[in-house]
């Protein structure tokens, strides 16, 4: 008797019966699978028609998307564009540099106008440094004459100016003058402004000393001089004495004008002529102010006592304020006449009566 095979459960794909092998059919056995090859090969069907429908899925997905290849296509194309126009863009940066018509920053055009800019900065710099050079010689011009001016009559004080360490036996000798100039009359000065301090000279008409120094040297300071139609020796009743008002520096008569401030006219009120007899002359001020050229307060000749007290009288309305001195006919005054700087015509003009003569 056969022994009884026994039962194992067996599922297939295609059905989820449970199928019993007889245990005495071998599985090895020629011309007979075993159910478990069959299932396995029935498996491997299933997974090679699933892969041939994927194939064909695909293969029909690839049919299907072939316009997607065309934007593949023209995406390559678009991108075989980009890199020609780059190619061209790098070709015309390269032609740029040496062709003719390039619109590149760095070519000829730009090279012109560099060159352009380089030659209009550098005529700029020129005429400035011209304007400049042109500037510093006016300067130079202007200034040297006042050094040179102030300077000569430091010199002349040193040979003829004696005084003690006070400031007091002032004295001036007249014969070094002489020497250096025959046209001198005497000697002016001021306590304050202490500046005032120079040799007096006449000469033949008014023009002679407005532009030459008391060595008759060509400068514009000139010199301190007294009006041609006046006596040599003070003694007429009114003598002119001009002097420059100078735009640099404190010299000649520029000082008088701190005369328009009354506390230091009244603090400062007299100055002194030295005469080459010796003669010490203190004047007293007693009128200080603006005045015009052409003005009555130039008059220098008066027909009558009458019309020099008329003009004593102007002399005092056209001071800037009342200096407290007295003046009449029988004085002898002594006008003191610079230029003001602002009109042609405008004068400052400070007068002073003779008080004393040592």
């Amino acid at each position: 008797m056969d022994r009884e095979g026994k039962e194992r459960p067996i599922r297939s794909q295609g059905d989820q019966r449970v199928r019993r092998i007889p245990s005495g059919n071998p599985v090895s056995g020629q011309g007979k699978r075993h159910p478990g090859t069959a299932s396995s090969d029935l498996r491997k069907n299933n997974t090679h028609r699933e892969g041939a429908q994927r194939t064909a899925s695909r293969s029909d997905g690839i049919q299907r998307t072939t316009p997607r290849r065309d934007s593949a296509q023209s995406a390559a194309s678009q991108d075989d564009g980009i890199r020609r126009n780059a190619s061209r863009k790098a070709g015309s940066h390269k032609k740029g540099t040496s062709g003719k018509n390039s619109r590149h920053p760095g070519g000829k055009k730009g090279k012109k106008k560099r060159t352009a800019f380089d030659a209009v900065s550098t005529v700029v710099l020129i005429a400035a440094v011209c304007v400049f050079v042109f500037s510093l010689y006016q300067l130079v011009i202007m200034l040297v004459p006042y050094y040179t001016g102030s300077k000569e009559y430091d010199e002349i004080r040193d040979l003829a100016v004696t005084t003690d360490a006070d400031g007091e036996g002032f004295s001036v000798d007249f014969d070094v003058l002489m020497q250096e100039n025959p046209d001198t009359i005497g000697w002016i000065r001021f306590d304050e402004p202490a500046v005032i301090n120079y040799p007096v000279v006449k000469s033949a008409d008014n023009e002679d000393y407005l532009t030459k120094t008391f060595t008759e040297n060509d400068n514009k300071l000139g010199a301190i001089f007294v009006d041609y139609r006046n006596s040599s020796d003070f003694s007429d009743r009114n003598t002119f004495i001009y002097g420059h008002n100078m735009r640099v520096g404190e010299q000649m008569f520029s000082q008088l004008k701190n005369y328009r401030d009354e506390e230091y006219g009244k603090k400062y009120p007299y100055f002194y002529i030295y005469t080459p007899s010796g003669e010490v002359r203190t004047y007293t001020i007693f009128s200080a102010g603006v005045v015009d050229a052409r003005s009555d307060n130039y008059k220098i000749e008066y027909a009558s006592d009458e019309e020099f007290q008329e003009y004593l009288d102007l002399c005092l309305e056209s001071s800037l304020y009342d200096f407290g001195v007295e003046v009449n006919t029988d004085s002898q005054i002594v006008s003191l006449s610079t230029c003001t700087s602002v009109t042609e015509n405008e004068r400052f003009l400070v007068h002073g009566v003779l008080t004393s003569v040592d």
